[in-house]
């Protein structure tokens, strides 16, 4: 038998720009404007203009979380939705009034909001007069897009987070061409993953100027951690997994805690000639501005190995040339998404947070398994009998628990998702949800892991 802590919370976790649909929005996000201009690299060509169509269906929407036993909810509110004027933080009080309702729905179904600020979702006019985080001008549109959220909701809402996975918007929109932008540019790069974290302190800043002495209100971000396994005890496996972790982990995980960069990424960026612009105010900003609290998105580990081409080689610097990603022979995969299964990742995260980050609060924001064709799994109910998910949560709540035991100050555990949503470019091709969503009816039901849910919330305890 596992057992949680009395107080452990039982979430799930989904964002504005994949739930909401594209109803009524002033402004259009990056993902709203590539849609419209190739709408073919979208999988099925769908993209995201219902999603999920929570924007009008959010009041059933959140009683069928309830009856997952979804007990809170992570979603995020859309700035191209919220705001008027990026300029003047001017609001679009349809917009407002829109994130007002929803809250007040979730709070009477029970459900505690856990609201986060950017999940990809950039303006696309900020993105293209700006560069969108590209320049520090938009991290001060930012931060006064996020105080106009606080002011608004704040009465509401306890649990604030600045960013779900910044180093996505690196990957996606800098690095390898899977979100727009769509840009190769490894320099670049290394400024956007300075200024999301210059953002997120703008932010956190802006919420102690209004909430500093009400210690029921915290602020945090979201991280997708993934630890770096080398493929062996070899020391040229070893300094790339070395590499490899502070660029995908300690970059973005060091500023948002400790207030710092790690010191060997700043002297191997230095060195190669492509460090980020900063000044010391910023530096004393972050210094000062750490998080209360920490998201953990967890899916997959992250193994590499020395890179096969020397780093020394004349070519365009980018993050891969100090190491080349490994395929473990006989690993455990979930085939659909192409990600390795490795829950004790998620212990090795625990202590990892317990020992080397002042064993801050933490809580995995996000966690789950998207599978195609999930049709193939439904009984002569018409309910998706996805097994595969409850063994893949299982398997993870039982790493986790494991790291809690050993002192992780852990207070939750948030499945990705509870309702099918729509996934960037890969729209549908892949379900996560505890709720199926038909996106031609639009009609949801439980899946039997939305009823295995409901009772480990209840419950408290699995075996």
């Amino acid at each position: 038998m596992y057992t949680f802590p009395k107080n452990f919370v039982w979430g799930a976790a989904t964002s504005g720009p994949q739930s909401e649909g594209n109803f009524k929005k002033r402004h259009q996000n990056v993902f709203d404007y590539w849609y419209m201009q190739a709408p073919n690299e979208f999988y099925a060509g769908v993209g995201p203009d219902t999603t999920s169509n929570f924007y009008n269906d959010y009041e059933n929407d959140l009683k069928l979380m309830h009856q997952a036993g979804i007990k809170a909810l992570r979603t995020s509110i859309q700035w191209s939705r919220l705001i008027a004027d990026f300029e003047t933080c001017e609001v679009d009080q349809k917009g407002a009034d829109f994130y007002s309702r929803v809250i007040d729905a979730m709070l009477a179904n029970g459900i505690t909001p856990y609201i986060n600020l950017c999940h990809f979702d950039m303006p696309v006019e900020l993105q293209h007069k700006y560069g969108g985080f590209e320049s520090k001008h938009v991290t001060d549109l930012f931060a006064g897009f996020a105080k106009k959220c606080f002011e608004l909701y704040g009465d509401r809402v306890d649990h604030w987070f600045t960013f779900n996975e910044p180093k996505v918007i690196l990957d996606g929109g800098y690095l390898y061409q899977f979100h727009y932008p769509l840009k190769v540019d490894g320099p670049l790069a290394v400024q956007v993953a300075y200024n999301l974290n210059l953002a997120s302190a703008k932010a956190i800043k802006a919420f102690r100027e209004l909430y500093g002495q009400d210690k029921s209100k915290k602020i945090g971000t979201i991280l997708n951690l993934t630890p770096a396994y080398p493929a062996s005890d070899s020391p040229k496996d070893q300094a790339a997994a070395e590499f490899a972790e502070l660029w995908a982990n300690k970059m973005f995980l060091e500023p948002a805690v400790l207030g710092h960069y790690p010191q060997k990424l700043v002297e191997i960026l230095e060195r190669d000639g492509v460090l980020w612009e900063q000044t010391p105010a910023e530096l004393q900003l972050l210094k000062e501005q750490t998080v209360d609290v920490l998201g953990v998105n967890f899916y997959h580990p992250f193994r590499v190995k020395a890179p096969a081409v020397s780093p020394a080689s004349l070519q365009p610097w980018m993050p891969d040339i100090y190491f080349d990603e490994y395929e473990m022979p006989g690993r455990v995969m979930n085939v659909d998404k192409g990600w390795e299964i490795y829950p004790k990742a998620l212990y090795d995260i625990a202590v990892n947070i317990r020992d080397n980050y002042n064993n801050i609060e933490w809580f995995v924001s996000e966690n789950g398994m998207g599978v195609s064709g999930e049709e193939r799994f439904m009984d002569k109910n018409g309910v998706v009998c996805d097994d595969y998910r409850i063994e893949f949560m299982k398997k993870h709540l039982k790493a986790l628990h494991r790291g809690i035991k050993a002192g992780s100050n852990c207070h939750g555990y948030f499945v990705w998702t509870g309702i099918d949503c729509w996934s960037w470019k890969n729209a549908y091709r892949n379900r996560y949800g505890l709720i199926r969503d038909d996106i031609h009816t639009q009609i949801k039901t439980l899946k039997k892991s939305g009823h295995w849910f409901h009772e480990l919330s209840n419950k408290n305890i699995f075996e």
